[in-house]
């Protein structure tokens, strides 16, 4: 399928780490009919102003990015936001989405969809084949309910809707909160904060065992696009870089990327995670898609925006 390119598209969430870059690549590959509206202008966990506003507008794609997030920390305290939000967010838009006639759904979601000890690499087809992990299940379930709902519209109603289940993410516009952020943002925060501070260390959770893969973000984008213009089965598709680094590796390079001179300590007290998370992104790359952001390069660009846009 080609949208053409004067296609009205709905970004929903275009604030935040994947909205911003998805309004990025569209631009850049010449797509500049598209709405967006602030949660100020509309709360999507609100059915009857959703509906208002897919019957207002008519979008004719919509990428559905919009989603409360957060790591670890986020997660066991906030649950009921996790499951609840998510859900409410997800179920008005496809449904709306379907009833206004939109031709083309993508709904994204995250890797922490798998169980805690699938097989690694993990496959598509692992899903809900054993328990998940326990630290963010309630996120996990959400997004696993939006997998099923695109496919039952689809096998209910012919409705196109896709997933794509990114792997971590990162890059600019991403969340630096200092409690409630992802581990690779927090890292990049924690270190500039010591290096502001002349502190002598930096303690971070964990053994720093833990292996995980991480995705730019921009490359994630370019990959949404792809996707919508190459693919309309009924599976989704996850969304990695094929390559993995441990916790470890990554603090030690993120303190080489901010310029941090101090001592690096683990926090072993703290739980550490999924051991393991790289997801096997084969199907899309026999799609005929591949990164191309390396985690250093995509690591200083990254501190660079963080630089330019937080006053610490």
């Amino acid at each position: 399928m080609t949208m053409d390119k004067g296609a009205k598209i709905f970004v929903a969430g275009h604030r935040g780490l994947v909205g911003a870059a998805l309004v990025r690549a569209l631009k850049k590959d010449g797509y500049n009919n598209l709405v967006m509206k602030t949660h100020k202008e509309l709360d999507l966990t609100r059915q009857a102003a959703v509906e208002g506003f897919f019957d207002d507008e008519k979008p004719e794609y919509v990428i559905l990015a919009a989603a409360k997030v957060g790591g670890i920390h986020a997660n066991s305290t906030y649950p009921a936001e996790f499951i609840g939000v998510n859900l409410q967010i997800q179920t008005n838009v496809i449904d709306a989405a379907h009833k206004s006639g939109v031709k083309k759904l993508l709904f994204l979601g995250s890797s922490c969809i798998y169980p805690k000890f699938a097989q690694i690499p993990i496959v598509e087809e692992s899903l809900l084949t054993g328990a998940l992990e326990p630290t963010n299940e309630w996120y996990a379930v959400a997004k696993i309910a939006g997998i099923k709902m695109c496919q039952a519209y689809r096998l209910q109603y012919n409705f196109d809707a896709i997933s794509g289940m990114p792997t971590n993410l990162y890059g600019p516009h991403d969340n630096f909160h200092p409690d409630n952020s992802h581990v690779l943002p927090a890292l990049i925060r924690r270190f500039h904060e010591a290096k502001v501070n002349n502190a002598k260390e930096v303690v971070v959770w964990g053994s720093g065992s833990p292996f995980r893969e991480f995705l730019h973000v921009d490359d994630l984008a370019e990959a949404a696009v792809f996707l919508i213009q190459n693919y309309s089965g009924h599976e989704h598709v996850n969304m990695g870089s094929g390559s993995e680094v441990t916790i470890k590796e990554l603090a030690e390079m993120v303190k080489e990327v901010v310029g941090f001179e101090g001592q690096l300590t683990w926090d072993t007290s703290k739980p550490d995670g999924t051991p393991r998370k790289l997801i096997d992104s084969s199907k899309l790359a026999n799609l005929g898609w591949q990164p191309r952001i390396p985690l250093k390069e995509g690591l200083v660009e990254t501190y660079k925006w963080y630089c330019e846009n937080y006053n610490v």
